[in-house]
């Protein structure tokens, strides 16, 4: 009798909790699954556990009131996260890091590779049917079902927005004609970019061995991917709703948070930790801060906001050189000419500490001399901008104008001219 009453009552429960879950799939997917929230216990989903997304805790809009997030001015932050980095995007210049080039897991920033590939070689309007294999996939995703056919580009805000890994397996399909292939365009534009120690084993980044990128990596990704005007509109984008019945928020705290903010990405699974990329443009600056393995979305926002923060007040952009200065002119060996100014090509802006900027060496390195003909625009040297024996930055110096050689022709018309001279 009593095994009849325990059978009975865990039979009740697991009626009770089938029917919560059953009801939860009929509410709208943010309730259900943004920032963690989901009706069906992690013991009746162990696949949702370590899910993208899922386990994501929850943060207050007033957390930078609320915590600590002041630093000293000049000194670099101390912040909880293993492994940081906070980049200048117009110059690629690193402003702060913290074990930036070492190898770790990436959660779903690995979405910002997988969309900027699908977007540089896919059709924004095409129309992409959903794989079993996109369907099936789990942790966090957009509730794509097996045959249903939707817009790549809807699919690229399922995937940057609401982090949806069925999004990325069916855009993967789509525009590699397999996830093998897609995955090779990854790693490729991943080389090309200079991205050197990131490894793509999925379009999505859940945990899997072999799958890995640095933060610096990230960093240039992002910056590369930024210059593209579609990455850039989806990825500040804070919600949409697409097909009439489907709506996606941005999983991205920075975007309501901190000033300035225009994407990028967020990224948890168990081995990842939690990790944002962030955008910034503030001033006419644009930095981007990358920060991974947190062990919260408190900390990760917290850790964004203290490096972001290092970097804008203590670097200011100088101006260290004006294109079309002339520097100096050399001397042209049989020319028609004796010399040719030479002059800089480009304007070299250069973020800076105060102290960085007083120790600042230029350094000129140009030809002795040329041989005729010479022609305008001809890369005759550089100017070089050294700290602590470091190249920060260079421009390249170029001939103002052309000189011919002197012919024999010249030395004909050279000789009547002595000749006519004497004979006045």
């Amino acid at each position: 009798m009593k095994n009849l009453k325990s059978t009975r009552k865990i039979f009740i429960v697991l009626t009770i909790l089938l029917i919560f879950n059953f009801i939860g799939m009929f509410l709208p997917l943010p309730d259900r699954i943004h920032e963690g929230k989901t009706l069906l216990p992690v013991i009746l989903a162990p696949r949702v556990a370590l899910a993208d997304e899922y386990c994501q805790d929850t943060i207050q809009s007033n957390i930078f009131e609320t915590e600590d997030c002041t630093t000293p001015a000049e000194q670099p932050p101390v912040i909880n996260a293993l492994s940081a980095v906070v980049m200048d995007l117009d110059t690629g210049r690193v402003l702060f890091e913290k074990n930036a080039y070492k190898r770790m897991p990436m959660a779903s920033t690995t979405k910002i590779m997988t969309a900027i590939v699908a977007i540089e070689n896919g059709n924004l309007d095409d129309e992409v049917t959903v794989s079993k294999l996109a369907s099936g996939i789990w942790g966090s995703v957009i509730d794509l079902y097996e045959g249903e056919k939707i817009k790549h580009q809807d699919l690229l805000y399922g995937l940057m927005l609401s982090s949806g890994n069925d999004a990325a397996i069916a855009i993967a399909e789509h525009v590699g004609g397999s996830l093998e292939n897609f995955l090779e365009m990854m790693n490729q534009k991943a080389r090309l970019i200079g991205a050197r120690n990131t490894s793509f084993k999925s379009p999505h980044g859940l945990d899997k061995e072999g799958h890995y990128s640095t933060a610096y990596d990230l960093a240039i990704m992002t910056a590369y991917a930024l210059n593209n005007p579609v990455f850039s509109k989806i990825v500040g984008t804070k919600s949409i709703t697409i097909g009439g019945n489907r709506s996606f928020y941005n999983t991205n705290e920075m975007l309501d948070m901190y000033p300035g903010t225009n994407g990028v990405k967020t990224g948890y699974t168990g081995q990842a930790g939690r990790c944002l990329v962030t955008s910034v443009n503030r001033d006419g600056r644009r930095l981007v801060s990358v920060v991974l393995n947190c062990p919260s979305r408190s900390v990760r926002a917290i850790s964004s906001k203290k490096i972001l923060d290092y970097a804008f007040n203590n670097y200011t952009n100088y101006t260290l050189q004006e294109a079309g200065e002339i520097i100096a002119s050399l001397p042209v060996v049989k020319g028609l000419e004796d010399s040719v100014k030479v002059g800089t090509a480009e304007k070299v802006v250069l973020p800076l500490r105060h102290d960085e900027l007083e120790r600042l060496e230029k350094k000129v390195l140009l030809h002795e001399s040329l041989e005729a003909p010479v022609y305008a625009g001809m890369d005759v040297g550089q100017i070089k901008f050294m700290l602590d024996e470091k190249v920060l930055a260079e421009c390249v110096l170029k001939t103002w104008a052309d000189v011919q050689r002197k012919d024999f022709r010249y030395y004909i018309e050279l000789i009547i001219k002595q000749w006519l001279k004497l004979t006045d």
